[in-house]
Protein backbone atom coordinates (compact mmCIF):
# COMPACT_ATOMS: atom_id res chain seq x y z
CA UNK A 1 0.00 0.00 0.00
CA UNK A 2 0.91 3.34 -0.50
CA UNK A 3 -0.20 7.08 0.36
CA UNK A 4 -1.46 9.37 -2.67
CA UNK A 5 -3.69 12.13 -3.01
CA UNK A 6 -7.40 11.50 -4.91
CA UNK A 7 -9.05 13.56 -6.50
CA UNK A 8 -12.39 11.87 -7.25
CA UNK A 9 -16.09 14.00 -8.80
CA UNK A 10 -19.72 12.93 -7.85
CA UNK A 11 -22.60 13.29 -10.24
CA UNK A 12 -23.11 17.01 -9.69
CA UNK A 13 -19.57 17.52 -11.41
CA UNK A 14 -18.19 18.88 -7.88
CA UNK A 15 -14.41 17.42 -7.46
CA UNK A 16 -13.12 16.44 -4.03
CA UNK A 17 -9.47 15.69 -3.05
CA UNK A 18 -8.55 13.54 -0.52
CA UNK A 19 -5.29 11.62 1.02
CA UNK A 20 -5.89 8.25 0.58
CA UNK A 21 -4.24 4.46 0.87
CA UNK A 22 -3.71 2.69 -2.61
CA UNK A 23 -2.01 -0.58 -3.94
CA UNK A 24 -0.24 -0.76 -6.92
CA UNK A 25 -2.82 -2.26 -8.93
CA UNK A 26 -4.57 0.76 -8.99
CA UNK A 27 -2.03 2.59 -10.67
CA UNK A 28 -2.30 2.97 -14.45
CA UNK A 29 -0.02 0.94 -17.04
CA UNK A 30 3.22 1.98 -17.76
CA UNK A 31 6.89 0.43 -18.54
CA UNK A 32 8.13 2.06 -15.19
CA UNK A 33 7.49 2.05 -11.82
CA UNK A 34 8.94 4.76 -9.57
CA UNK A 35 9.32 5.02 -5.66
CA UNK A 36 8.31 9.00 -5.55
CA UNK A 37 10.38 10.80 -3.10
CA UNK A 38 9.91 13.94 -4.09
CA UNK A 39 6.88 16.66 -5.85
CA UNK A 40 6.75 20.40 -5.79
CA UNK A 41 3.49 22.55 -6.27
CA UNK A 42 3.20 24.69 -9.44
CA UNK A 43 -0.16 27.02 -10.70
CA UNK A 44 -1.42 24.13 -13.02
CA UNK A 45 -1.43 21.50 -9.83
CA UNK A 46 -3.65 24.42 -7.84
CA UNK A 47 -5.65 24.14 -11.14
CA UNK A 48 -6.13 20.60 -10.78
CA UNK A 49 -6.57 20.23 -7.20
CA UNK A 50 -9.25 22.14 -7.68
CA UNK A 51 -11.00 21.37 -9.91
CA UNK A 52 -10.62 23.79 -12.52
CA UNK A 53 -9.22 24.36 -16.05
CA UNK A 54 -10.92 21.61 -17.56
CA UNK A 55 -7.17 19.55 -17.58
CA UNK A 56 -8.32 16.36 -15.84
CA UNK A 57 -10.72 14.22 -18.43
CA UNK A 58 -11.00 11.44 -16.56
CA UNK A 59 -12.00 10.36 -12.55
CA UNK A 60 -10.37 9.09 -10.09
CA UNK A 61 -7.42 11.17 -10.47
CA UNK A 62 -4.00 11.46 -8.56
CA UNK A 63 -2.45 14.84 -9.62
CA UNK A 64 1.51 16.51 -9.70
CA UNK A 65 2.55 17.41 -12.81
CA UNK A 66 5.87 16.85 -11.24
CA UNK A 67 8.12 14.24 -9.07
CA UNK A 68 11.43 12.88 -8.90
CA UNK A 69 12.47 8.97 -7.26
CA UNK A 70 13.93 5.47 -7.49
CA UNK A 71 12.95 3.47 -10.13
CA UNK A 72 11.87 0.49 -8.99
CA UNK A 73 11.16 -1.83 -11.82
CA UNK A 74 11.45 -1.17 -15.14
CA UNK A 75 10.47 -2.74 -18.78
CA UNK A 76 12.25 -0.06 -20.39
CA UNK A 77 16.11 -0.87 -21.29
CA UNK A 78 16.89 2.75 -20.53
CA UNK A 79 16.44 2.28 -17.26
CA UNK A 80 17.45 0.13 -14.20
CA UNK A 81 16.05 -0.56 -10.29
CA UNK A 82 17.71 2.04 -8.49
CA UNK A 83 18.26 4.63 -11.07
CA UNK A 84 17.70 8.43 -10.35
CA UNK A 85 15.12 9.81 -12.01
CA UNK A 86 12.76 13.22 -12.93
CA UNK A 87 9.73 13.79 -14.59
CA UNK A 88 8.07 16.95 -15.27
CA UNK A 89 5.25 17.76 -18.46
CA UNK A 90 3.89 14.92 -21.03
CA UNK A 91 0.69 15.88 -19.47
CA UNK A 92 1.16 13.75 -16.14
CA UNK A 93 -0.56 15.14 -13.66
CA UNK A 94 -3.44 16.20 -15.90
CA UNK A 95 -4.16 13.39 -18.65
CA UNK A 96 -2.09 10.65 -16.14
CA UNK A 97 -1.70 10.33 -13.07
CA UNK A 98 0.52 11.88 -11.49
CA UNK A 99 3.54 12.60 -8.77
CA UNK A 100 1.17 13.16 -5.57
CA UNK A 101 1.50 10.05 -4.61
CA UNK A 102 4.29 7.75 -3.35
CA UNK A 103 4.70 5.66 -6.29
CA UNK A 104 3.88 6.20 -9.91
CA UNK A 105 3.92 3.92 -12.66
CA UNK A 106 5.14 5.94 -16.27
CA UNK A 107 6.19 5.82 -19.49
CA UNK A 108 10.30 5.17 -20.06
CA UNK A 109 9.39 8.04 -22.58
CA UNK A 110 8.48 10.50 -19.98
CA UNK A 111 11.62 10.45 -17.72
CA UNK A 112 14.73 12.20 -17.31
CA UNK A 113 18.01 10.10 -15.39
CA UNK A 114 18.85 12.97 -12.83
CA UNK A 115 22.21 14.32 -13.67
CA UNK A 116 25.39 14.42 -11.69
CA UNK A 117 25.34 16.68 -9.04
CA UNK A 118 21.64 17.09 -8.53
CA UNK A 119 19.21 15.02 -5.68
CA UNK A 120 15.96 14.59 -6.05
CA UNK A 121 15.15 17.37 -3.74
CA UNK A 122 17.06 19.60 -5.74
CA UNK A 123 15.20 19.01 -8.66
CA UNK A 124 11.73 18.95 -7.14
CA UNK A 125 12.99 22.27 -5.87
CA UNK A 126 13.52 23.69 -9.25
CA UNK A 127 10.70 21.34 -11.11
CA UNK A 128 8.80 22.50 -13.74
CA UNK A 129 9.41 26.29 -12.58
CA UNK A 130 13.12 25.23 -13.14
CA UNK A 131 13.05 23.83 -16.24
CA UNK A 132 11.08 26.57 -18.40
CA UNK A 133 13.52 29.04 -17.00
CA UNK A 134 16.20 27.01 -18.21
CA UNK A 135 14.91 26.81 -21.44
CA UNK A 136 14.01 30.17 -21.65
CA UNK A 137 17.00 30.93 -20.86
CA UNK A 138 18.73 28.71 -23.38
CA UNK A 139 16.13 30.49 -26.24
CA UNK A 140 17.13 34.13 -25.04
CA UNK A 141 20.94 32.89 -25.56
CA UNK A 142 20.46 31.31 -29.06
CA UNK A 143 19.07 34.94 -29.75
CA UNK A 144 21.98 36.68 -28.85
CA UNK A 145 20.91 38.31 -25.62
CA UNK A 146 24.05 37.64 -23.46
CA UNK A 147 25.34 39.19 -20.22
CA UNK A 148 26.77 42.16 -22.10
CA UNK A 149 23.85 43.00 -24.12
CA UNK A 150 22.14 45.15 -21.51
CA UNK A 151 19.65 44.35 -18.32
CA UNK A 152 16.82 41.77 -18.74
CA UNK A 153 13.77 41.70 -17.09
CA UNK A 154 11.90 38.82 -15.53
CA UNK A 155 8.09 39.64 -14.67
CA UNK A 156 6.12 38.22 -12.61
CA UNK A 157 9.95 37.66 -10.54
CA UNK A 158 8.70 36.88 -7.22
CA UNK A 159 7.15 33.70 -8.47
CA UNK A 160 7.92 29.77 -9.17
CA UNK A 161 9.29 30.61 -12.35
CA UNK A 162 10.34 33.74 -11.93
CA UNK A 163 12.49 33.80 -8.60
CA UNK A 164 14.48 30.53 -10.90
CA UNK A 165 14.80 32.48 -13.57
CA UNK A 166 16.75 35.17 -12.00
CA UNK A 167 18.84 33.13 -9.89
CA UNK A 168 20.03 31.66 -13.09
CA UNK A 169 20.46 34.67 -14.79
CA UNK A 170 22.59 36.57 -12.11
CA UNK A 171 24.12 33.15 -12.11
CA UNK A 172 25.49 33.49 -15.90
CA UNK A 173 26.98 37.38 -15.38
CA UNK A 174 23.29 38.65 -16.39
CA UNK A 175 22.58 42.34 -15.02
CA UNK A 176 18.92 41.24 -13.61
CA UNK A 177 15.73 43.43 -13.04
CA UNK A 178 12.43 41.88 -11.80
CA UNK A 179 9.04 43.31 -12.14
CA UNK A 180 6.56 42.25 -8.87
CA UNK A 181 3.59 43.72 -7.34
CA UNK A 182 4.65 42.33 -3.66
CA UNK A 183 7.01 45.46 -1.91
CA UNK A 184 7.73 43.01 0.58
CA UNK A 185 9.21 40.46 -1.67
CA UNK A 186 12.11 43.18 -2.81
CA UNK A 187 14.46 42.07 0.02
CA UNK A 188 13.92 38.22 -1.19
CA UNK A 189 14.26 39.25 -5.07
CA UNK A 190 17.62 41.26 -4.05
CA UNK A 191 19.05 37.91 -2.06
CA UNK A 192 18.24 35.86 -5.94
CA UNK A 193 20.82 38.73 -8.00
CA UNK A 194 17.86 41.01 -8.49
CA UNK A 195 19.44 44.90 -9.04
CA UNK A 196 16.76 46.78 -9.28
CA UNK A 197 12.85 46.18 -8.75
CA UNK A 198 10.36 47.35 -11.44
CA UNK A 199 6.89 48.38 -10.02
CA UNK A 200 4.07 45.94 -11.76
CA UNK A 201 2.14 48.99 -12.36
CA UNK A 202 4.47 50.62 -14.63
CA UNK A 203 4.09 47.77 -16.83
CA UNK A 204 0.75 47.28 -16.38
CA UNK A 205 -0.92 50.23 -18.32
CA UNK A 206 -0.92 50.62 -22.54
CA UNK A 207 1.80 52.51 -23.24
CA UNK A 208 -0.45 54.13 -26.54
CA UNK A 209 3.17 54.41 -28.46
CA UNK A 210 4.88 51.20 -30.49
CA UNK A 211 7.73 51.93 -29.21
CA UNK A 212 9.33 53.64 -25.95
CA UNK A 213 12.93 54.02 -25.09
CA UNK A 214 14.90 51.04 -25.41
CA UNK A 215 16.03 49.25 -22.41
CA UNK A 216 16.28 45.60 -21.71
CA UNK A 217 18.02 43.62 -23.63
CA UNK A 218 15.95 40.30 -23.01
CA UNK A 219 12.98 39.79 -20.98
CA UNK A 220 11.64 36.18 -19.76
CA UNK A 221 8.09 36.99 -18.85
CA UNK A 222 5.17 35.21 -16.59
CA UNK A 223 3.02 37.80 -17.76
CA UNK A 224 1.61 38.03 -21.04
CA UNK A 225 -1.21 40.52 -21.61
CA UNK A 226 -0.67 44.25 -21.30
CA UNK A 227 2.90 43.79 -19.95
CA UNK A 228 4.67 41.73 -22.24
CA UNK A 229 3.04 44.55 -25.00
CA UNK A 230 4.10 47.03 -22.83
CA UNK A 231 8.18 44.92 -22.42
CA UNK A 232 8.17 44.82 -26.40
CA UNK A 233 8.20 48.82 -26.95
CA UNK A 234 10.93 49.13 -24.24
CA UNK A 235 13.46 46.30 -25.74
CA UNK A 236 16.89 47.29 -27.08
CA UNK A 237 17.98 46.54 -30.69
CA UNK A 238 18.01 42.82 -31.39
CA UNK A 239 16.49 42.15 -28.25
CA UNK A 240 14.15 39.27 -27.08
CA UNK A 241 11.18 37.95 -25.30
CA UNK A 242 10.93 34.28 -23.80
CA UNK A 243 7.70 33.71 -23.40
CA UNK A 244 6.67 31.76 -20.44
CA UNK A 245 3.62 32.27 -18.74
CA UNK A 246 -0.08 34.58 -19.08
CA UNK A 247 -0.75 35.34 -15.58
CA UNK A 248 -1.91 38.82 -16.62
CA UNK A 249 -3.75 37.25 -19.77
CA UNK A 250 -3.71 35.35 -23.24
CA UNK A 251 -4.53 38.31 -25.35
CA UNK A 252 -1.40 40.47 -26.77
CA UNK A 253 -2.28 44.02 -28.63
CA UNK A 254 0.64 45.05 -30.03
CA UNK A 255 2.21 46.30 -33.38
CA UNK A 256 5.06 44.86 -35.40
CA UNK A 257 6.71 47.71 -35.39
CA UNK A 258 9.28 46.69 -32.45
CA UNK A 259 9.96 43.46 -34.95
CA UNK A 260 10.68 45.79 -38.17
CA UNK A 261 12.20 48.84 -37.01
CA UNK A 262 13.94 47.26 -33.59
CA UNK A 263 14.56 43.27 -35.08
CA UNK A 264 13.16 42.50 -31.83
CA UNK A 265 12.00 38.65 -31.54
CA UNK A 266 9.23 36.98 -29.37
CA UNK A 267 10.46 33.59 -27.96
CA UNK A 268 7.58 30.95 -27.09
CA UNK A 269 8.75 28.66 -24.31
CA UNK A 270 7.05 25.03 -24.07
CA UNK A 271 8.07 22.66 -21.12
CA UNK A 272 4.87 20.16 -21.47
CA UNK A 273 5.80 18.47 -24.74
CA UNK A 274 9.93 19.90 -24.96
CA UNK A 275 11.64 17.07 -27.00
CA UNK A 276 13.84 14.86 -24.16
CA UNK A 277 17.14 15.95 -25.89
CA UNK A 278 16.65 19.53 -24.92
CA UNK A 279 15.37 18.54 -21.76
CA UNK A 280 18.38 16.37 -20.78
CA UNK A 281 20.12 19.55 -22.11
CA UNK A 282 18.49 21.98 -19.23
CA UNK A 283 18.50 19.81 -16.18
CA UNK A 284 23.01 19.52 -16.88
CA UNK A 285 22.86 22.98 -17.22
CA UNK A 286 20.62 23.41 -14.28
CA UNK A 287 22.85 20.95 -12.23
CA UNK A 288 25.89 23.01 -13.16
CA UNK A 289 24.59 26.50 -12.83
CA UNK A 290 21.97 26.66 -10.03
CA UNK A 291 22.75 28.76 -7.24
CA UNK A 292 22.42 26.35 -4.51
CA UNK A 293 22.54 28.59 -1.75
CA UNK A 294 19.75 30.93 -3.68
CA UNK A 295 17.86 28.25 -4.24
CA UNK A 296 17.53 26.89 -0.70
CA UNK A 297 15.87 30.53 -0.45
CA UNK A 298 13.31 29.78 -2.13
CA UNK A 299 12.28 26.91 -0.89
CA UNK A 300 9.36 25.97 1.10
CA UNK A 301 8.98 22.03 2.17
CA UNK A 302 6.04 20.52 3.30
CA UNK A 303 4.16 17.12 3.86
CA UNK A 304 2.12 15.65 1.05
CA UNK A 305 -1.27 16.42 2.69
CA UNK A 306 -0.40 19.97 3.20
CA UNK A 307 -0.67 20.36 -0.59
CA UNK A 308 -4.66 20.16 -1.25
CA UNK A 309 -4.65 23.52 1.15
CA UNK A 310 -2.05 24.88 -0.83
CA UNK A 311 -3.46 24.41 -4.15
CA UNK A 312 -6.19 27.53 -3.37
CA UNK A 313 -3.26 29.69 -2.05
CA UNK A 314 -1.40 29.15 -5.05
CA UNK A 315 -4.26 30.12 -7.47
CA UNK A 316 -4.89 33.08 -4.74
CA UNK A 317 -1.43 34.31 -5.54
CA UNK A 318 -0.16 33.87 -2.29
CA UNK A 319 2.52 31.39 -2.42
CA UNK A 320 6.09 32.77 -2.48
CA UNK A 321 9.16 30.82 -4.42
CA UNK A 322 8.72 26.86 -4.91
CA UNK A 323 7.05 24.72 -2.53
CA UNK A 324 9.27 21.31 -2.15
CA UNK A 325 6.36 18.23 -1.11
CA UNK A 326 8.08 15.20 0.72
CA UNK A 327 5.74 12.05 -0.19
CA UNK A 328 7.23 10.34 2.35
CA UNK A 329 6.05 12.80 5.12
Amino acid sequence: MFRAIRIDRDDTGTTSADLVEMDDDALPAGDVLVDVAWSTLNYKDGLVLNGQGGLVKTYPHVPGIDFAGTVLESADARFSPGDEVVLTGWRVGELHWGGYAERARVSGDWLVALPEGLGGREAMAVGTAGLTAMLALLALESAGVVPDAGPVLVTGAAGGVGSVACALLAANGYEVEGSTGREETHDYLASLGVTRTVPRAELAEPSGRPLNREHWAGCIDAVGGTTLATVLTRLRYGGAVASIGLAGGSALETTVIPFLLRGVSLLGIDSVMCPSERRVEAWTRLARELPRDGLESMVREVPLGDVIALGGEILEGRVRGRVVVDTKA
